[in-house]
Formats: C-alpha cells, structure tokens, sequence
C-alpha cells in the first residue's frame, strides 16, 4: 500500500485527534476496570510486568502478557494487511481498519457487561476483554505508523511532550506542530476524563462501546469529507 507523506495542513489531523480520544476512553476502561493493565499503551505493561515478575503484591503476570502479546497480534496483523493491500487506497485501508477495530471494541463491551469491576470476576472475561482491546489497539498501532502523520500517534504522548519541549520557544525552536501536539495530549485527557466518568456511573461496557462509535463515526466522515 502507498501513502503519501503528510501535506503541511494534513486533512487527516481531526480524525487522528479524536482517535486520541479513544485511547483514553480505552485506558479509562482497562487500566480502571481490568486491574491496571493498560491495553491502548504498552510501556506501563512491560513496567507492572516487570513489577509483577519480581513478586510485587497486587501485580499479576498474567494479565499484563496477555495484553502485550494481544498487542502484538493486533500489530501484525495490521502491517501484514498494509502490505499485501499493495496500492490501495488510504482511504479504503481507514474504513477497513475502523470497521476491524468497531467490532473488536464493541465485543469488549458486549463481553464487559457479565463482568464485576469490584471482584474482577469471572476471570475469563477478564482476560476476553484484554484480547478484545489489546488486538484493537495493536491494530490501531500498526495503521497509524502506516499513516506517517508527524506528532500524531494517537497513543504515545512521551515524544509529543518531548517535541513540545525541545522545540518551544523557550528552546529556542520553532514550536513545530505546537498545536497538534497539544491537541493531542488534551484528547487523550479528555477521553481518559470521560471514560473514568462512564466507568463509575454507567460501567465498563460504557467507554469501551463509546470508543468504538467515535472511531468508525469519525472515520466515515473524514473519508466522506476529502472525498
């Protein structure tokens, strides 16, 4: 599959920033609901896992692999699609990936509802709701590094408040891409706010099915729109 580096006003910056959104929804719901296991952002996995591995209480190893290998999965079956699509439109590749991710979050959802927060039981829907998300956001991942979009992860906010930073004023920079970067990190706030809130008054499956309506909503109208 083809896609063109980022123009400098790339018409793709909306759809990625409320995808951001979704990734605090999604860690709202995990790391609150699931017993601290992020499955949208996998460097506080391998931190707990690390925890976990030296025997600290209230760490389980279990939980926190399988997101990272539902992750992987998620990433590789991603790059494999991106790869064989050939030259494929991007703009087919969005509405396959959000279809993809819509089920596989609205699934988590379905599975959230038999599931107790407070006990953390049944166990196996636990753990279906870590697969669930950890595919999802593995895809999600793997297709936004297909997109090459500068400073637009949707995920990973270190290296934007890096780059927020180092290219300041106060850096002496240029403040490139100041405002997509901070749009960024106050999506994933805001998704992380909003999820927090529908986790504790409406429950699990609230952010998790909300998450997947914004990210094929805001999908079909992006493609609709530089049509």
């Amino acid at each position: 599959m083809t896609i063109d580096p980022a123009p400098p006003r790339d018409p793709r910056v909306p759809l990625l920033l409320l995808l951001s959104v979704t990734t605090g929804l999604v860690d709202a719901a995990s790391v609150l609901g699931l017993g601290k296991v992020f499955t949208a952002n996998m460097t506080g996995n391998i931190v707990f896992l690390g925890f976990a591995a030296s025997g600290v209480p209230g760490f389980k190893i279990a939980p926190f692999a399988l997101a990272l290998a539902s992750f992987m999965i998620g990433a590789t079956i991603a790059g494999r699609l991106a790869r064989s699509s050939g030259d494929g439109s991007e703009r087919r590749w969005l509405i396959m990936s959000a279809i993809m991710e819509t089920i596989l979050l609205w699934a988590a959802a379905a599975v959230a509802l038999g599931f107790d927060v407070a006990t953390q039981s049944p166990e196996p829907r636990l753990f279906a709701i870590i697969v669930l998300t950890g595919i999802a956001m593995g895809y999600r991942n793997a297709t936004i590094r297909h997109l090459k979009v500068a400073d637009l992860t949707t995920t990973v906010l270190t290296l934007t408040l890096t780059g927020l930073g180092a290219d300041s004023s106060a850096a002496m920079g240029a403040n490139t891409n100041w405002r997509r970067r901070t749009g960024a990190v106050a999506a994933v706030f805001s998704g992380a706010a909003v999820g927090a809130y529908l986790l504790a008054h409406v429950g699990l499956f609230a952010p998790l099915a909300l998450a997947g309506a914004l990210v094929l909503s805001a999908t079909l109208v992006h493609v609709l729109r530089v049509r």
